[in-house]
Formats: C-alpha cells, structure tokens, sequence
C-alpha cells in the first residue's frame, strides 16, 4: 500500500495568503528552515494506477500536477482517481471538488451528515450536478468495514468522531454522528493497515483502539498549543474549540502517541501555518524528534 501526502497543511496552507505570523513571514523571507505546505489530502493505492482520494483540497489541482501516477494515461480524458472519500464538510477539504467537475461523474464515498452539508450549507452536489455530477455513496459510522469498486486490495474501516461540524452547517451547534469520521485503510493481502484522523478532537476509546491495531498514524498535527491562535495574535478561538487537539501539555496528542507502539510510524499531519514545529530549527520539532513523531509534508510517500 502506497499513501502519497499531496497536502499537508491546515486551512489556509503555509504560508497562509494574508497571514505575517512568525512562520508565514520566516518562511517568505527565507529566514526559517521549513518547507510550504498545501491544503491536507493524501492519496492512497496499491498498484500505483488506481487512486483513493480522501478529501479534495482548494489546492488539488497544483497537487495533482506534481503527481505524475495519477496523470491521464489512455485517452483523450483520463484519470488515476477512482473513488474520493471525504472525512468531513470542511471548506478546505471539499471545495477541490468544483476543480474535479471536467470529469465524468464523480464517486464520492462519505457519511449522511456530510451530504446534508454538501446539499444545503455548501451545496457542491448541487452545483455539480450540471458539470460531472456525484454519484454519492453513504459510509458507516460504527466502525463496519468496506470495499470501493476499482480499489483492488483495499477494505476501509471508518468511525464517528466527537468533532465540530463546518462553521456554515445548519447543525454546526447541534453535533451529529458522522460530522467528522476517523478511518482504518487495510491491505487486504498483507493485513497492514494505516489509521488516518486529521481532525481529532478527542481520543475516544473506539480511536484508541484504532490507533493501537494500526502499522502506521497520519493524525492531526493541527496546533501547538491549546491557545496558539490567541498566542499569537492570530485569531481567538481555542484548538478544542475547532475541533483539534493540542499536541504538547497533559492529554495532549505527543502523550497519547506515546502510548502506542512503539514499532508503529507516527506522522502529523494538517498542520496549521502558526504551529512552532513547521520551523524545522525549533524546540518544539526537536521535542517531536524525540519521541520519534514525523511531520508530514507535501509529496512525503509512505509504503506500508
């Protein structure tokens, strides 16, 4: 099994269009080791020609260009996607779907909650519907297992999450099973298995589970801190407030990594553009280089 990291940055990516933070400036002015990052979405296959898509990026179109194994290769109009899996309604993980409608019609594998967004609040199925159409296909929330046609060896585990619905959902307030969703890709064949989650508001015990029986973690990376964004001037809402767990302090994401496995690849991943480890000099990278945590980044290939 193959994951290609095609985006690797939280809403907004790295450096952020009108941030001046201290990464988004370093970075311009060429004064910090770090690297740009797009909108996160990854890419899953096990023969290299036929593609999983989970999330499709306001970036997807530059991601998929730097992606020759999923260029068109018979015929005039062509691709190596064959199914898109969403993991939720976010602006930054659907809007890509708009860059996508020159196809034929889309299959677009996700939960009841997110086409309710995706038909109201956003309504991208709607609009889609006079240019490639979704052919949507509903997905579990109690953790049942699953196949996707043109995705040989594969089976998908997915589980609700107790996260935030997009700001714009009618039930933005009124949390749904299925707003947000977890999922354990498996290789049929080999029985390896990777647990992606890169909105993990808590760890539940059914994620728990989940992350202990995984080969591989690409998990939330998004902040810091709880109070990053008020640290450093650059919004005011907390990271539990959006849905995302700290990394660093009691119960955060580098504790309860250090609780699995320790045979087991640890990789962040939606990392937002004021998060300290993006500087690959900082204490705070170096912290994770001891407790032998990766930080994703965009084209990072992982084969399990």
């Amino acid at each position: 099994m193959k994951i290609r990291v095609l985006g690797s940055g939280a809403g907004g990516g790295f450096p952020q269009w009108n941030c001046n933070c201290d990464n988004c400036r370093g970075l311009r002015n060429g004064e910090i080791n770090a690297k740009p990052r797009s909108q996160s979405s990854i890419a899953i296959s096990t023969d290299d020609k036929n593609w999983l898509l989970f999330n499709t990026s306001p970036d997807i179109r530059s991601q998929l260009e730097v992606f020759p194994e999923i260029h068109p290769k018979k015929g005039i109009r062509d691709t190596g996607i064959k199914a898109i899996i969403l993991m939720d309604s976010q602006i930054d993980h659907t809007t890509g779907l708009l860059i996508l409608r020159e196809g034929e019609p889309l299959d677009v594998y996700c939960t009841e909650m997110v086409k309710q967004d995706l038909t109201t609040g956003f309504p991208l199925f709607k609009m889609l519907e006079d240019y490639c159409t979704i052919n949507h296909h509903n997905i579990p929330v109690d953790g049942s297992g699953f196949t996707i046609d043109g995705i040989d060896d594969l089976r998908l585990y997915t589980h609700a999450l107790s996260s935030k619905a997009p700001p714009y959902s009618p039930h933005r307030h009124d949390p749904h099973e299925g707003d947000n969703i977890g999922v354990i890709v498996e290789q049929i064949s080999t029985g390896k298995k990777l647990y992606y989650s890169p909105g993990l508001g808590e760890i539940e015990p059914h994620v728990l589970r989940a992350m202990q029986d995984a080969d591989c973690l690409l998990v939330d990376g998004t902040f810091w801190t709880d109070d990053e964004m008020i640290r450093r001037g650059a919004g005011i809402k907390r990271a539990k407030d959006m849905g995302h767990m700290a990394q660093s302090g009691p119960g955060g994401m580098i504790e309860t990594l250090d609780s699995i496995d320790p045979g087991t690849r640890k990789v962040l991943i939606h990392i937002n553009n004021t998060n300290p480890i993006l500087n690959e000099d900082s204490p705070e990278r170096k912290t994770l280089d001891e407790h032998d945590i990766e930080v994703s980044y965009d084209g990072l290939e992982i084969i399990l």
